[in-house]
């Protein structure tokens, strides 16, 4: 949730300027989408810190300024009500520093299909909240049929360590380790790959075809990890796929978000990113 409601003139910010009154509220901001279809551009931009925007989208691509910044926002509320979109909030990952924000498009693609799109907007802020720059990811493939490579969007961090269960599932994601990677999860656990609900995987069993699946490439798969936002409840890596498998592929930005529930284990593993496989078409990075 990276818009500061104060900076908004329509009801939306000024309800939101009344609710901060009455009590501080964990969700200190606007929605991403919410900002965008407001149609108040400005304050987008008077949302971040010295007013010099920086955004990047898997669609439309780097946005840098102001005018860019207006641009891009006048062309992407365009382009929800044109696919008569509707936002579904899935759920907010935050810390004071960072917001990973988790929502699903159910939209209308070129030739009149709807289909699902889950999105996660990554925001960094300052510790007054105006946003530093804001980082989209999404998956392609459900609006055009193809995946998009994107290059990194961040350096790798070699000081940056996961522990913990998703620590535990990260090793053996890059180890193709089957069994390991199926025992992070709960039983009743999901993995979601990019494209949505179609590619929902719940249950031991599930989980256990999809990771095989994934693993099939001769051993396990190569994350190069940039960023980690992690609230006790979910943990978010921001990554650069690079092996699948024995195949180096070309780095690839990408983010996940890790849920864990009561024991501690995973209840979800939801992947944002739009990898393609050395010899598959519809499976993501993990």
């Amino acid at each position: 949730m990276p818009w500061m409601p104060e900076v908004f003139t329509t009801p939306l910010g000024a309800a939101r300027r009344a609710q901060d009154e009455e009590a501080t509220s964990t969700n200190d901001a606007v929605p991403y989408y919410e900002g965008i279809l407001a149609d108040e551009p400005d304050a987008l931009v008077r949302s971040f810190a010295a007013r010099q925007p920086v955004l990047d989208d898997p669609r439309v691509g780097y946005v840098e300024g102001t005018r860019e910044l207006r641009a891009f926002a006048s062309g992407t509320a365009e382009w929800l009500r044109e696919r008569d979109a509707v936002v579904e909030n899935v759920v907010l990952t935050r810390t004071p520093t960072r917001t990973v924000e988790e929502v699903v498009l159910n939209l209308l693609t070129d030739d009149g299909r709807r289909v699902e799109l889950p999105v996660a907007v990554v925001s960094d802020r300052n510790p007054d909240r105006t946003l530093k720059v804001i980082r989209v990811y999404h998956s392609t493939w459900p609006l055009t049929g193809e995946h998009r490579v994107r290059p990194p969007l961040l350096p790798a961090d070699p000081n940056l360590h996961v522990e913990g269960i998703p620590g535990a599932y990260q090793r053996a994601l890059a180890e193709g380790d089957l069994e390991g990677i199926v025992a992070t999860f709960e039983p009743d656990g999901y993995a979601r790959e990019p494209s949505g609900a179609a590619y929902l995987h719940r249950g031991i069993e599930a989980l256990r075809d999809l990771y095989a699946h994934m693993f099939a490439n001769g051993g396990g798969i190569g994350l190069d990890h940039c960023t980690l936002t992690d609230d006790g409840v979910r943990c978010a890596i921001e990554y650069n796929g690079v092996r699948w498998g024995t195949t180096e592929i070309p780095p690839q930005a990408g983010v996940a978000v890790y849920e864990r529930g009561s024991s501690g284990l995973l209840t979800a593993a939801r992947i944002y990113d739009d990898v393609e496989p050395p010899s598959v078409s519809d499976t993501s990075l993990g």
